[in-house]
């Protein structure tokens, strides 16, 4: 059979089209409720969340847990560690980041990813080449689920922005669960 007769059949043999239901909103936690259940899904898949109540606590966080010599860059200004990096064009400068903190602009508690752009993370390649990422993440910006954070997605303007959930994954090698694969070995979330 030829490549035109089977695209013709494959064309012809489409099924009806449906309209998707006016309203896809899922039951929704909120509140604590909401909090809990981000914190769940994030624990699950390998991330980990420290609940503070200021942003020095991070800096001790940090100074309990990294050495000196560690190269650790913050976007957040209040931190001690924040560098003011003009827009860098040679990612390979960030190769040695040991520790990576962001602010994402929202995070979902269906799938514990938190949502960034390029101009929260100083170049796209920071979140996925530091040995350890960490976000400041402030409750009031957790949403239940995809649907709210594509209809907040929907407001926004930028030009590269990506979903970060958990540690770097992958299942692939020998069928067994590999943290750190391809990315930041681990993940943290500072809870403002």
């Amino acid at each position: 059979m030829s490549r035109e007769k089977i695209l013709s059949a494959v064309l012809n043999n489409q099924p009806e089209r449906q309209e998707l239901p006016a309203d896809l909103k899922f039951k929704s936690s909120e509140g604590e409720e909401l909090i809990e259940g981000f914190v769940n899904v994030l624990t699950l898949i390998g991330g980990k969340v420290i609940r503070i109540k200021c942003i020095e606590e991070i800096d001790k966080y940090i100074s309990d847990h990294y050495k000196p010599t560690d190269r650790i860059i913050s976007t957040i200004p209040e931190s001690a560690y924040y560098i003011d990096f003009p827009k860098p064009d040679d990612p390979h400068q960030f190769k040695d980041i040991e520790l990576a903190i962001l602010k994402p602009h929202f995070a979902v508690a269906e799938n514990g990813a938190v949502w960034i752009t390029e101009d929260r993370m100083v170049n796209r390649v920071v979140p996925f080449i530091c040995q350890h990422l960490a976000v400041l993440l402030e409750t009031q910006n957790i949403l239940a689920d995809m649907h709210e954070a594509y209809e907040k997605l929907e407001l926004m303007d930028y030009d590269f922005g990506t979903f970060i959930a958990g540690p770097s994954k992958t299942a692939d090698i020998e069928q067994s669960l590999v943290i750190g694969a391809h990315g930041a070995r681990s993940m943290t979330i500072f809870l403002l």
